[in-house]
């Protein structure tokens, strides 16, 4: 039966089903299949599986990242950006760059900062005599950064499912994140070079100043947000609400480039984009419970125990495993499907949940910007008006950047949680 169903699972794959009603089907047949087992059992567990507080923060996150869109906030990051590192050769592309560096801290949501940000730079880039290549490559690689830099949705799912420390993944994610920028930034400024791509003027201190008290309502977002959740004041899911609470005062209040009639559309288009997501893990959560019944857990960790003798090796086929399922299958859905499969075999190897959930939520970053499925590739390259496939060899050396760096983290835990662990040593 197992197999019959893994092979309807790359069937409907191949012939282009999405991959929430892919899980849905796969998991509907399987549950059906199973003696004196009842066909409503399949809505109850998908019903059950997002009856969760935690949840709340999905939506929330990518409310506050909306909101930053719509009040142009994005806008205002873009601006300071440009006035950090625009004299830099290859300015546009270096700020295209640490914007999402900067989103990432408020949202939480790679989809939102690469159409947020996207809108903007890329047109802007073309215009300045960037190619297409850059322009996309750049910003659908660097809009994977959301979910390193906390705050990170998956990060919050992932806290869910293994009873880690929301707090320590958020400090864990946040040298990896600056690794991975500063990684992409040199790349930027190596091709920027070659190709001479332009700079712009100085901005002089008064205009920078400026930009910067203005910048700071925005910025100091982040700050709220992992502050509160690191001191224990409030959760990961209030965080999430008090995010989109500020942004939506600043916005409103303090810039007021937000009106009252914009809402309507900002709250649609988080539903429609918080659905996709939601309705993924609601099917993921249905074939969970299928995936239990046939004990994959166990004999995943009988296999780990009996086969791979190297925790270095174990680490290796995990990476491996999230880049494949990456490329078809959004974070969330993958991480409650099988998160709870490699955990007991993590922790027999003496692998920390907080080192684990940060191999998995960067290894599933490089599947945003990886065809068929990623979000993020798609969003630039339709931005761009570039193919996929271009887009794709594009965006590989920025992915290849992201994976020394995951490696870095895998391989060396201590030097990427030293300066977490100076922060707040009791969350290690």
């Amino acid at each position: 039966m197992g197999f019959l169903l893994l092979g309807l699972f790359i069937v409907l794959m191949l012939v282009g089903v999405p991959i929430a009603f892919v899980i849905g089907i796969v998991a509907l047949l399987g549950i059906v299949g199973i003696p004196y087992t009842p066909e409503a059992s399949v809505p109850m567990k998908m019903v059950n599986g997002l009856d969760s507080f935690v949840l709340l923060a999905v939506p929330l996150f990518i409310l506050a990242a909306n909101l930053m869109n719509s009040g142009k906030i994005s806008e205002k990051l873009i601006d300071l950006a440009l006035a950090i590192v625009g004299p830099i050769r290859g300015g546009l592309a270096h700020a295209n760059i640490l914007v999402s560096m900067m989103f990432a801290g408020v949202s939480g949501a790679s989809q939102a900062d690469a159409a947020g940000v996207g809108k903007i730079l890329i047109p802007s880039m073309l215009k300045k005599g960037y190619d297409k290549e850059t322009a996309v490559g750049v910003t659908a690689a660097s809009s994977t950064v959301g979910v390193v830099i906390p705050p990170s949705i998956p990060m919050i799912i992932f806290a869910g499912l293994t009873n880690a420390s929301i707090g320590a993944l958020f400090l864990g994610g946040i040298i990896p994140g600056i690794l991975i920028g500063l990684g992409m930034m040199i790349f930027v400024y190596i091709i920027a070079v070659k190709r001479n791509y332009p700079k712009t003027a100085r901005t002089e201190f008064r205009e920078f100043a400026k930009l910067f008290m203005e910048s700071i309502p925005a910025l100091l977002t982040p700050i709220i947000i992992i502050g509160g959740i690191i001191s224990g004041f409030f959760t990961a899911t209030e965080a999430a609400a008090i995010a989109s609470l500020y942004t939506f005062l600043i916005s409103m209040y303090f810039y007021k480039t937000l009106k009252m009639k914009d809402l309507p559309k900002i709250l649609m288009d988080t539903l429609a984009l918080s659905s996709l997501s939601l309705f993924a893990l609601a099917a993921a959560s249905a074939l969970g419970e299928l995936m239990s019944y046939y004990q994959l857990g166990a004999m995943a960790q009988e296999f780990f125990a009996n086969n791979v003798g190297a925790e270095w090796l174990f680490i290796l086929i995990i990476i491996a495993f999230f880049l494949f399922v990456g490329t078809f299958m959004d974070a969330i859905p993958a991480m409650i499907l099988f998160v709870p499969i490699v955990l007991p075999a993590a922790l027999e190897f003496g692998i920390d949940p907080v080192h684990l959930g940060l191999i998995v939520v960067i290894t599933l970053a490089v599947g945003l910007a990886t065809p068929p499925y990623g979000l993020v590739l798609l969003l630039s390259s339709k931005i761009g008006e570039l193919s996929i496939e271009r887009s794709f060899v594009a965006v590989l050396p920025y992915l290849a950047i992201i994976l020394v760096v995951l490696l870095f983290v895998a391989f060396f835990p201590d030097l990427a949680f030293s300066i977490p662990e100076w922060i707040n040593p009791d969350l290690f």
